[in-house]
């Protein structure tokens, strides 16, 4: 086990760092851009600018890593982000912000593709879990860390900026001296939307949903907590109270779906955030701690929702779907997530700070009307056939799954001329229209 992670440490090191950076420069940019007058619109807009460059960067992000090789995608990819991180206050303006926005990012979305596929396949069947564990734990405690820094500076300073750059551009080192053989090149994913509708109408919903309402909450959160009259401090400490109840939240509620069916499971942690927002926009203004902890409730109850949608989608997918699966789910995330911020900002701008959370609101009360509908049309699957939770929060949270299976040998790698076998990505195909029962064999119909 302690090989398996000295293979990948240069590789943690500079995920930690790269989201420290990254974690500082998505909480600051609302902030400043409050500070500089930009509208609630504009603002909503930098948010949905960041998440359709990330959707791009999810499908072109493999073709260039395939081109080009891992570490140089990744050195380009840090330059490129960090030199947009200081062009920030070099350019200010609404229009040049959201270009700079979708440019990130489409930066951070191939250098997870980097990551992840290089942690996929430095790790075995046995360590995989260990390895994309202690990957998780890294980005959601260094995420955090970086909002925190918020509070080391003014927001209208340049020094802020100036840390968020350096932290990008230091990413690269680790892994750029590393004398560890670089991974073969990546495939890309096949993605089918529609297909994720027809095998489960509950999964495409509620990743759709999740992206509408969390894009708007990391897009428009500190917004919301400065309309609030919160100064920096109490921007970061909330913003980093939903991540921190986001990442508690996963488990119980992962191992609880495991025991029963999952849309139960989605109905109580929806009616969890339902309740919790409602908390939120009844609280009094100003960083009261009662609006901390409400604000670590609601992210440990909306956050995992989008897991517990991988994990219910793969209970109905073919085992040589389940790629396929993640990709296309994260892919109707971003979809949302593109779409939230615009709305809700909308919504703000009309009532005010509260439009967040009654936005978010809305959007579970409704999730919750489908879910519970759809179980009134189809049995869960039995517990046997189930995806271990633990599985599905892994494909939740990557961008690029891959498994030990093999496959045809793959051209050179520019980084080595040593051969390296590509990791496989498998297909599924078609189902009838309408299929909705659950499935284990391999379907291979188109």
């Amino acid at each position: 086990m302690s090989s398996a992670i000295a293979s990948v440490a240069a590789l943690l090191l500079s995920v930690a760092i790269l989201l420290a950076g990254n974690g500082l420069l998505g909480t600051l940019l609302p902030v400043r851009a409050q500070l500089e007058g930009f509208s609630t619109v504009a603002i909503g807009a930098l948010g949905s600018g960041y998440f359709l460059g990330f959707a791009v960067g999810c499908v072109y992000g493999p073709r260039l890593v395939r081109r080009v090789g891992h570490i140089r995608t990744f050195t380009a990819m840090t330059a490129v982000a960090a030199a947009i991180a200081l062009a920030h206050v070099l350019l200010i303006g609404s229009a040049p912000w959201w270009l700079m926005r979708v440019a990130t990012g489409f930066c951070f979305a191939a250098l997870f593709v980097v990551i992840e596929s290089w942690l996929n396949e430095r790790s075995t069947n046995e360590t995989r879990g260990t390895v994309l564990g202690i990957y998780l734990i890294i980005s959601l405690t260094v995420v955090t860390l970086g909002q925190l820094m918020l509070t080391l500076a003014s927001p209208t300073a340049f020094t802020l900026f100036a840390a968020a750059s350096m932290l990008v551009s230091l990413a690269a080192v680790p892994v750029a001296l590393s004398g560890a053989p670089s991974p073969g090149p990546v495939q890309t994913p096949r993605i089918r939307v529609l297909h994720i509708a027809r095998i489960s109408p509950v999964g495409f919903a509620a990743c759709l949903a999740v992206g509408l309402a969390n894009g708007a909450f990391w897009s428009l959160g500190p917004l919301f907590a400065q309309l609030r009259g919160m100064d920096a401090t109490g921007v970061a400490v909330f913003m980093s109270a939903c991540v921190i109840g986001g990442a508690a939240g996963q488990w119980p509620f992962g191992r609880l779906s495991d025991r029963m069916d999952r849309r139960q499971v989605m109905l109580v942690a929806c009616a969890g955030a339902l309740l919790t927002a409602l908390a939120i926009i009844a609280v009094k203004d100003g960083p009261t701690p009662s609006v901390f902890l409400l604000g670590a409730l609601w992210g440990a109850c909306t956050m995992p929702i989008y897991s517990l949608a991988v994990a219910h989608t793969n209970d109905f997918a073919a085992p040589e779907e389940m790629v396929e699966v993640s990709s296309s789910v994260l892919l109707l995330y971003g979809a949302g997530a593109v779409v939230g911020p615009i709305v809700t900002s909308a919504v703000i701008d009309h009532v005010g700070a509260r439009g967040l959370f009654a936005c978010t609101s809305a959007v579970h009360l409704v999730l919750m009307g489908f879910v519970a509908w759809r179980m009134t049309r189809r049995e869960p699957p039995p517990a046997s056939e189930q995806v271990p939770f633990i599985d599905a929060l892994s494909a939740a949270q990557t961008i690029s799954v891959s498994f030990e299976v093999p496959a045809e040998p793959a051209e050179p790698s520019s980084e080595t001329e040593a051969e390296h076998p590509e990791l496989a990505r498998l297909h599924g195909g078609e189902i009838p229209s309408g299929g909705d029962e659950p499935k284990r064999a391999p379907r291979r119909e188109d």
